[in-house]
């Protein structure tokens, strides 16, 4: 089948530079994709890995505490990919009041994602679609705060923007002109909502995604809220009853080819390689989150069967170590906050915590003293690791 581009190229003016800017078709794609037994059966494979990580969440003794870093661990990966220099460590003692090791606007950052996937969820147990209004809702909570809140939240673009390069004349690529994004966006939404024709659940993210990407709508913040899309639309239309699967890592590790198979999809038409990789991206995902999720709950059984060993001080050390899964980087202070047991208390269960070697203190110090749930973290961390 000859293949195309997926759009056509308007020139526009912008900082005093003539250049060609890409306007996209509206989805879905024409001529429509050429599904080979191959590509069928990754889609095939991604479904039931899904559906392997959605059962996860039912046999979960308490998926909320689970979720709590997970969205957390998302967080950190997705804004690392935006150049942002900050652990899930660092995340956590900014949650807590305390001084992360990183400038505080890249952990603002990363506080932000969190905040504005727990916004969209919310609307979306509320009933509201998933429409230009909620992006947008999101998108300003995403830039609520810290850099990039002087960056029209919530809004539009009204100028030009550009991927790559120092202006638009050396740049990677040009979106397309700030009077076509409305319109752009708008069919967009228009396939998210089924029109003019269904698309599957999981077909409809992949090919979402790289329109988003593509019409780039926002001055800041595409690259984080295209990829939150996922999630989104995975628990909008029920294929996960949870929002626990998250491609920033598997885009991370496949950065230059991610930015490649985007590229193609333009310029040739080249779908089937981009569904290709989404697939292999959510097979490979989902099966590190159900493997993560077994590695946490082994865990907390072991130390669960340790502490219960302990004689009578088992039930207020067994209540610490719940708060710990949720907040695995804790102070006394948040720990006392959080169970309602009294200081004396947690410091006695916290010393048996540290005797068990189940958790560890960071400080060294007489006062302040951080405690780190440390096998937790290091499972939850597994791919965040900042390059040294």
């Amino acid at each position: 089948m000859k293949r195309k581009p997926q759009g056509h190229y308007v020139t526009v003016s912008t900082v005093s530079e003539r250049v060609e800017a890409f306007v996209p078709f509206p989805l879905p794609p024409k001529p429509p994709i050429e599904w080979t037994p191959e590509l069928r059966g990754k889609f095939d494979q991604a479904l039931l890995a899904i559906g392997r990580l959605d059962s996860i969440s039912t046999f979960l003794p308490d998926i909320s505490l689970f979720l709590y870093m997970y969205i957390r661990k998302e967080a950190v990966l997705s804004s690392m990919i935006e150049g942002t220099q900050s652990s899930l460590s660092d995340l956590l003692l900014f949650e807590l009041d305390m001084e992360p090791g990183v400038p505080l606007d890249d952990v603002r950052e990363v506080s932000n994602y969190v905040t504005a996937l727990n916004y969209g969820l919310n609307r979306l147990s509320e009933g509201f679609p998933l429409s230009l209004r909620l992006i947008k809702e999101i998108h300003g909570v995403l830039l609520s705060k810290g850099r990039g809140s002087n960056q029209a939240p919530g809004e539009f673009r009204r100028t030009q923007n550009w991927i790559g390069g120092t202006r638009p004349g050396n740049a990677a690529f040009v979106p397309p002109p700030a009077g076509e994004v409305l319109e752009c966006m708008g069919k967009l939404e228009l396939f998210l909502h089924d029109q003019p024709e269904p698309s599957p659940v999981l077909l409809k993210a992949a090919l979402a995604h790289v329109q988003f990407e593509t019409i780039h709508p926002f001055l800041d913040g595409n690259g984080r809220l295209g990829r939150l899309l996922i999630p989104l639309l995975l628990c909008e239309q029920k294929a996960l009853r949870e929002p626990m699967l998250y491609l920033s890592l598997y885009f991370k590790t496949h950065r230059q080819y991610y930015y490649e198979l985007l590229n193609n999809v333009r310029l040739t038409g080249d779908w089937e390689a981009w569904l290709e990789f989404f697939a292999d991206a959510v097979i490979a995902t989902a099966t590190q989150a159900v493997e993560m999720t077994r590695q946490l709950a082994d865990l907390s059984s072991e130390n669960r069967d340790k502490i219960s060993s302990i004689g009578r001080a088992a039930a207020s050390t067994l209540r610490v170590h719940r708060a710990l899964m949720e907040q695995p980087i804790a102070t006394a202070k948040w720990l006392v906050e959080k169970t309602g047991i009294t200081p004396a208390t947690v410091n006695n269960c916290l010393d048996k915590l540290k005797r068990l070697g189940i958790v560890r203190e960071l400080t060294g110090a007489k006062r302040n003293r951080i405690f780190s749930y440390t096998e937790y973290v290091e499972i939850i961390n597994q791919g965040t690791e900042l390059p040294g």
